[in-house]
């Protein structure tokens, strides 16, 4: 089957296609984290709409599955099975400075956006890392550093382009206006999206950055930054996170082979204004590293900084409800500096303000009532990804539980590959009208989407 398959879509598609043993399928699939080996019967890298049409062709009627392995990040489970398609081909960002629409193709990554925005005084509302796919973090709803200020990604999304089981469809609020609900954070299952329409806010600077405190701050730090959180107005956002940090010479020599707590910040509006909303996490310990200040928005991705290299990776995510006193000593208790766990980082996102409210017409996000996400991400060592890491976040977190959510939303539910996950990313409400839009869309399920086959 895999033969004949491959041989008609090398007879319908412009772009590669490769099946097991063909020279450049390994690279073809290759995503961000390296521990993820994806095995389909075939793999197409898509040139156009066009090309993805002639997939789901074949597809539908050979009644063979298809998933997508978006750019860089990709899917964290693999996938044995069926065809994949990939989307860096199809790169490409265009905007309207007049409208502030910046019209994203597939393959692009959030970076592209800020180049081509900044000269405009625009901003994407993007992720924490410029690297990242725009596509699939939006549809996934997306929490990136200025959440608080702007809401989820997802919210400034205003079209899509997608190759459904019966054919290509625009779905923005006028067409296929259900689609479009789902499609602004329900994540996958509706088919081959192949370009979107996304806002841009007018940002131009903000004041943010990083600043980094050794082992013996890190205390009185976190505790003094869980109160402060409750105090900020939605201009303002910030995250936490401890480093165990290895002693390698590409990491700052003040933060070489120590725990450390690093705090991020990221205030729209007044720079006063935001250093004075600071000034409090100044005062709590002495930085080793004071990097917030006046920064121009397309340096936003250097507030989390994080990697940007493939690499093997584990992490398991959750949402938080509202954090105290309690909380602190238990984490600290759990995950401090102290503590002798095979985690590189641990880092918990304060969200409320404009998360917590839905845009006009609704929306399938999850996860909008969480006060903050927490995600582990375990040393970059397969050997330690099926069993140690996995019982170590498990210990973890079991003192915890008291503020660990029973929601979570889809772009933390680390693949939902903990049992539960996947239901427990959407409302229930909106998990029934997603599974209803999936069925209409596609009814004989030729993009499966949820636990063990995730697109």
């Amino acid at each position: 089957m895999s033969d004949e398959l491959i041989g008609r879509l090398r007879g319908a598609v412009a772009g590669p296609v490769l099946g097991r043993g063909d020279d450049g399928f390994a690279e073809e699939l290759s995503g961000f984290n390296l521990a993820v080996t994806h095995s389909p019967d075939v793999v197409v890298g898509l040139t156009s709409e066009d090309d993805a049409v002639a997939v789901v062709r074949a597809a539908a009627e050979t009644g063979t599955p298809v998933r997508v392995l978006a750019t860089v990040h990709g899917v964290p489970n693999p996938i044995q099975d069926g065809i994949v398609v990939t989307t860096s081909r199809l790169k490409g960002v265009t905007v309207d400075p007049d409208t502030k629409i910046a019209h994203i193709n597939a393959g692009s990554v959030w970076a592209d956006v800020i180049s081509v925005a900044a000269p405009h005084g625009l901003a994407p509302i993007a992720g924490a890392s410029d690297v990242v796919g725009c596509i699939g973090y939006t549809l996934g709803g997306g929490l990136g550093p200025l959440a608080r200020t702007y809401g989820f990604s997802s919210d400034w999304a205003r079209s899509f382009r997608v190759v459904t089981a019966s054919g290509p469809v625009t779905a923005n609020a006028t067409e296929n206006a259900d689609l479009f609900w789902a499609l602004r954070g329900g994540k996958g299952g509706f088919g081959i999206v192949t370009a979107m329409d996304f806002e841009l806010a007018e940002l131009s600077t903000l004041y943010g950055g990083s600043v980094f405190f050794d082992a013996e701050h890190i205390a009185p730090v976190l505790s003094t930054w869980t109160e402060w959180t409750k105090t900020l107005p939605e201009s303002a956002n910030s995250s936490v996170v401890i480093l165990r940090l290895p002693p390698l010479e590409f990491i700052p020599a003040p933060l070489r082979g120590k725990t450390v707590l690093s705090v991020r910040f990221a205030s729209v509006g007044d720079v006063a204004e935001g250093k004075q909303l600071f000034q409090p996490i100044r005062d709590a310990g002495t930085t080793l590293i004071d990097a917030v200040g006046e920064m121009p928005a397309s340096d936003i991705p250097l507030i989390h900084n994080d990697p940007k290299a493939p690499t093997p990776s584990w992490d398991r995510g959750m949402m938080l409800n509202e954090l105290d006193a309690d909380f602190v000593a238990a984490f600290l208790g759990a995950a401090g500096p102290e503590q002798q766990i095979p985690l590189i980082a641990v880092e918990i996102r304060h969200l409320g303000g404009a998360t917590e409210r839905d845009v006009p017409g609704g929306s399938a996000v999850g996860g909008r009532g969480g006060a903050c996400t927490m995600t582990l991400i375990g040393v970059p060592d397969p050997s330690l990804f099926e069993k140690v890491l996995p019982a170590t976040v498990d210990e973890l977190l079991a003192p915890l539980r008291p503020w660990i959510s029973a929601a979570n939303t889809p772009n933390f539910a680390g693949g939902f590959t903990v049992p539960g996950s996947f239901e427990a990313s959407w409302p229930a409400e909106t998990f029934a009208r997603l599974a209803e839009i999936r069925a209409a869309y596609d009814p004989d399920t030729l993009f499966p989407f949820g636990p063990r086959q995730e697109n």
